[in-house]
C-alpha cells in the first residue's frame, strides 16, 4: 500500500452526519477487528559470513503480508486509553537484495506476532462521533518457524564447496512504535474504524550452512524491518 493511505484512508471513515450518539467515557471498552498489513520499510547489513568474511552487495528485504487483525481499547478517561495491537500470524518472505543477491528471488521466509502496546490520546470530547486519536507505546516482534529455499543453499554452495543445506534464526526485536487512528460511531456501539502504526523492528539473522553433518559456516546479517501497519474495519464499544 502506498504511504498516501495514512490520510486517504483516515479521510475516507468520515461518513455523512448521523443523529448524536455517545461515544467514549472513562472505563469503556472499544474493540476493533478488520485487515491488517504489515509493510516493511526494510532495509540490511551486509552478509557477514564466519568462513568468507563480510560480503559487501549480499543484503536483504523483506516483503509485506495481510492478515486479520483486533485492537483493544480500554478508557483510564475520557480521553487516555491503553490500546492493544494483536493480528494472526504474519507471514513474510526474506529476499535477495544488494549488488551480489538482488535478483536472486525469495531466499527465505518466516512467520511472526508483533503485539504492540501503546498509551492513547482522543483529544474529541467523549460525547462526538468522530474520535482520532494518537498514541505512543512498544512493539515485541516474535518470529518463529523460520525456514531457508534451496536458493539459499544453492547460493552458499558456489562459495563453499559441498554446502547441501542451510538454517536460519532471527532474533526476536523490542522497540518504540507509535499509532495514529479514528473511529466514527454509527449507532452508539458500532463504529469504523482506520489506523496506522509505525514500529521500529530489527533483528539478527543467523545463517548455518551445512556439508553433510558438518556445520561449514556460520552467517550473520542485521535486518531493520521497521514497516508501517495498516488497518481497516469496523469497532464495538463495550
Amino acid at each position: 500500500m502506498s504511504r498516501t493511505f495514512k490520510l486517504g484512508v483516515l479521510a475516507a471513515a468520515v461518513m455523512a452526519a448521523a443523529p448524536a450518539v455517545q461515544a467514549y467515557e472513562a472505563g469503556d471498552f472499544i474493540g476493533r477487528v478488520g485487515v491488517v498489513t504489515v509493510d516493511p520499510d526494510s532495509s540490511s547489513s551486509n552478509l557477514n559470513s564466519n568462513a568468507l568474511g563480510e560480503l559487501d552487495g549480499a543484503k536483504v528485504s523483506v516483503d509485506s503480508n495481510t492478515q486479520l487483525g483486533l485492537t483493544v481499547s480500554y478508557m483510564f478517561t475520557d480521553q487516555i486509553a491503553l490500546g492493544i495491537l494483536g493480528a494472526t500470524p504474519f507471514k513474510h518472505n526474506i529476499e535477495g537484495d544488494g549488488s551480489i543477491l538482488g535478483g536472486a528471488g525469495k531466499l527465505a521466509e518466516t512467520k511472526q506476532l508483533p503485539p504492540t502496546i501503546t498509551l492513547q490520546y482522543f483529544p474529541m470530547p467523549s460525547g462526538s462521533k468522530f474520535q482520532p486519536y494518537v498514541g505512543v507505546g512498544v512493539n515485541y516482534t516474535n518470529f518463529f518457524e523460520e525456514k531457508t529455499t534451496q536458493t539459499l543453499t544453492d547460493t552458499y554452495a558456489t562459495l563453499a564447496s559441498g554446502v547441501d543445506r542451510t538454517d536460519i534464526e532471527l532474533d526476536d526485536s523490542f522497540g518504540l512504535a507509535a499509532e495514529i487512528g479514528l473511529d466514527y460511531m454509527v449507532t452508539d456501539n458500532i463504529g469504523v474504524n482506520a489506523a496506522i502504526w509505525y514500529a521500529d523492528i530489527d533483528t539478527e539473522a543467523t545463517i548455518n550452512a551445512y556439508a553433510g553433518n558438518t556445520k561449514a559456516d556460520t552467517s550473520t546479517i542485521d535486518v531493520d524491518i521497521d514497516p508501517w501497519v495498516y488497518m481497516v474495519g469496523l469497532s464495538y464499544k463495550f
